[in-house]
């Protein structure tokens, strides 16, 4: 049984809130009972607890009608106020306190039902206040190409020597030329907010040396993160930059949680953008920062302290001791549903 969230993506260019469901029929069973996925609160400058609760909604539904051996659920919630807001920030407290009081039911149902419950965070998020923008010094050395068209400039990742694909506090750097790699990391090694660099034995040592790696990788220092950045002028940015638009950017946005706030009509421009939506014209939502500063939470380093890191709590007593690793965890599972 699969729930996922999948938009419609109409051919005049409207994307349209839905989700995708194995059995299909599924699909219409749920949005009849619980209305249609929302996908704007799922992610983007509107993320909040609505999406979190029609998943849990749809989880009791699910349990309830299928009985199923091993039921997974994602409940995204905490991922949105700890990184705008850092993890200490009095509204990362709320958030966990909201989800915690969302959950009751869904906690309550798998108590009645005498199911084991484990609740996995996939990693623990960090304080973090310096963007970097590995990209931006490819460029200005001559490695990185961008192609324009219509004043936007677009990475050419096929002609570029080299180009970074960030992800929170890690970043891919894939490099053409062989000849080129000490210059990369020569590059790279003193930019601010750089902690490490990995080559092939680093990736070795941290498990990254898979056939798609970088041919460098690029740990962020405890308080920084990487941006996905390549344009050094934001007269120049690809219009996607301002929108939700996690296909076309070439690394993840953390900007795409906030509104921004230098532009004094933003606000109404996403009105705007609603009411042309509900009258079935096609819209942009360009509401999201070119200025990546307010980010105050991100993840990817090993943490320095054992409470910053990812947790898994059980309701079986004594089944999990000790420091688990993140490849063992499908093997607990199976064990506990009685399915090894």
């Amino acid at each position: 049984i699969t729930v996922t969230p999948r938009p419609v993506y109409y051919a005049d260019g409207r994307k349209e809130p839905d989700c995708y469901t194995r059995p299909a029929a599924l699909h219409d069973e749920l949005t009849h009972k619980l209305g249609t996925f929302p996908l704007f609160h799922f992610w983007g400058p509107g993320a909040d607890l609505v999406s979190s609760q029609w998943i849990i909604d749809a989880t009791r539904h699910i349990t309830a009608t299928r009985h199923p051996d091993l039921a997974l659920a994602y409940l995204p919630h905490l991922d949105y106020d700890l990184q705008r807001y850092g993890p200490n920030d009095p509204r990362s407290h709320q958030a966990a306190a909201d989800l915690d009081a969302a959950l009751a039911p869904l906690l309550a149902d798998a108590q009645a039902q005498g199911r084991t419950v484990v609740v996995l965070s996939e990693y623990g998020i960090t304080e973090v206040s310096r963007p970097v923008d590995l990209n931006r010094v490819l460029r200005r050395a001559g490695l990185l190409e961008v192609h324009t068209q219509d004043g936007m400039e677009y990475l050419d990742a096929m002609a570029s020597r080299a180009f970074a694909v960030a992800d929170h506090q890690i970043a891919h750097i894939y490099i053409q030329r062989p000849d080129d790699l000490a210059q990369v990391r020569r590059l790279l090694q003193d930019v601010p907010g750089v902690g490490q660099l990995l080559d092939e034995t680093g990736k070795k040592e941290h498990g990254l040396n898979h056939p798609r790696a970088g041919e460098l990788v690029a740990l962020a220092e405890p308080d920084a993160w990487f941006t996905y950045y390549y344009w050094l002028d934001d007269a120049h940015a690809p219009d996607f930059a301002q929108l939700v638009e996690i296909h076309r950017k070439p690394g993840y946005d953390p900007a795409e949680l906030f509104l921004d706030p230098l532009d004094p009509y933003v606000k109404l421009k996403a009105a705007s953008a609603l009411a042309r939506k509900k009258l079935g014209l096609r819209y942009r939502i360009a509401v999201v920062p070119l200025d990546p500063s307010p980010v105050r939470g991100s993840h990817g380093l090993h943490p320095q302290r054992p409470q910053d890191g990812p947790l898994l709590l059980c309701s079986r007593p004594g089944e999990v001791t000790g420091t688990l690793k993140a490849t063992q965890v499908k093997a607990l599972l199976l064990r506990l549903a009685g399915l090894t």
